[in-house]
């Protein structure tokens, strides 16, 4: 047996967050509430929703000698991720993140670093890292690295979810080695130049066959394909506080999914419940809850339906 569950490689971050009572004009001025110095990183904060949900985790990734790369270790140590395989670079700052949190709304606006001194290279990747576990999660960062561990585990059958946001150069060689991609809202349409986000889900999937193909939605939840159908999962309604992270959370329930072999429909709505749930605190980890929470939401909250997504896939739930 395995020794973890999830293995993921990719980016940490500690962020400073920023609450203001509404996000100032161009040029405006507008005085801070709160301000407060939080974890987080696409790939670290989707494990640490694996390790609330019970799985065991590895965690493989670079981190700075400063005190924001303390931090960030510290909170993963907590969460009892094992980070044998992390190294800590000296000289070099750790990934930061400067996050304005709207507090009218909750949305948030990300102004970010990391450094060159930060780069992993896949000859630090080695296959003993990727086959002690049942599952790898990747993002799209440090592009070799990736294609490497991704490589080794479709070698031996581990499937590979990755979080995706943005076109990076060479990822042309880490997608055949996806099982599932969940990406932002705008990848597919800039990766393949089609403005019709249903053809765009379909023109990747058909052409690198991964398993499912799929797309988060913000508030409007996410959608998906397998199969040759689209599954529709709509947004819970939660009084919302802050986003950071929400997608990160998704990312880490998606793979708890995968492991429990629930079916699309299910982890999608498990998923949009889990990252709804992050929503109502501050952090990129500061909402991630249980699967006891994320089922109660799932049972009883009002869902934001987006007519034009449910017009064409079938809809996991109606309200």
């Amino acid at each position: 047996m395995p020794a973890f569950d999830v293995v993921g490689i990719g980016l940490n971050a500690t962020d400073t967050l920023l609450v203001v009572p509404r996000f100032p004009a161009y040029a405006g001025k507008v005085a801070i509430e709160d301000e407060l110095v939080s974890p987080g990183g696409q790939v670290a904060s989707a494990m640490v929703t694996c390790a609330r949900l019970g799985l065991r985790v590895k965690y493989i990734g670079t981190v700075g000698d400063d005190e924001r790369g303390r931090i960030q270790l510290e909170s993963l140590v907590a969460e009892g991720i094992n980070l044998d395989d992390v190294q800590v670079r000296a000289g070099c700052p750790n990934q930061s993140a400067y996050i304005v949190i709207d507090r009218s709304t909750g949305e948030r606006t990300v102004l970010w670093r990391r450094l060159e001194c930060l780069r992993l290279e896949p000859e630090q990747i080695r296959e003993e890292q990727i086959t002690c576990a049942r599952l790898l999660h990747i993002d799209g960062h440090d592009t070799p690295a990736i294609e490497k561990a991704a490589r080794i585990a479709k070698s031996v059958g581990i499937p590979v979810t990755v979080d995706v946001d943005t076109l990076y150069h060479g990822f042309d060689r880490v997608l055949p080695h996806v099982d599932y991609l969940i990406a932002s809202s705008e990848f597919p349409t800039q990766w393949t130049n089609e403005s019709d986000p249903f053809k765009a889900l379909e023109l990747i999937q058909e052409e690198y066959g991964m398993r499912v193909a799929a797309m988060t939605l913000g508030a409007h939840g996410a959608l998906a394909r397998a199969e040759g159908r689209f599954v529709y999962s709509p947004a819970f309604v939660v009084n919302c506080v802050d986003t950071t992270g929400a997608g990160d959370v998704f990312h880490g329930a998606f793979c708890y999914a995968v492991l429990a072999r629930m079916d699309l429909a299910e982890a999608l709505d498990f998923s949009n419940a889990m990252a709804a749930l992050n929503c109502t605190a501050l952090g990129a980890r500061g909402g991630i809850r249980d699967q006891t929470e994320a089922r109660t939401l799932m049972r009883r909250a009002e869902r934001r339906v987006h007519p034009d997504f449910a017009a064409h896939a079938f809809v996991t739930a109606r309200s």
